[in-house]
């Protein structure tokens, strides 16, 4: 019984931290995409003030 508990533990473990990971790529993605909408608007709107 002790070596099934744990490699249920292992397993939990990689699934948790591939969570992790999941979740700070989604929001360092987010992050970037604002970014680059953000530089991208203020080109725009600078052309128009010429």
């Amino acid at each position: 019984m002790r070596p099934t508990f744990i490699a249920i533990l292992g397993i939990a473990a990689f699934t948790l931290a591939g969570c992790g990971n999941t979740a700070n790529g989604l929001k360092r993605d987010g992050q970037d995409s604002s970014r680059a909408l953000d530089n991208a608007s203020h080109r725009v709107l600078s052309q128009g003030k010429s």
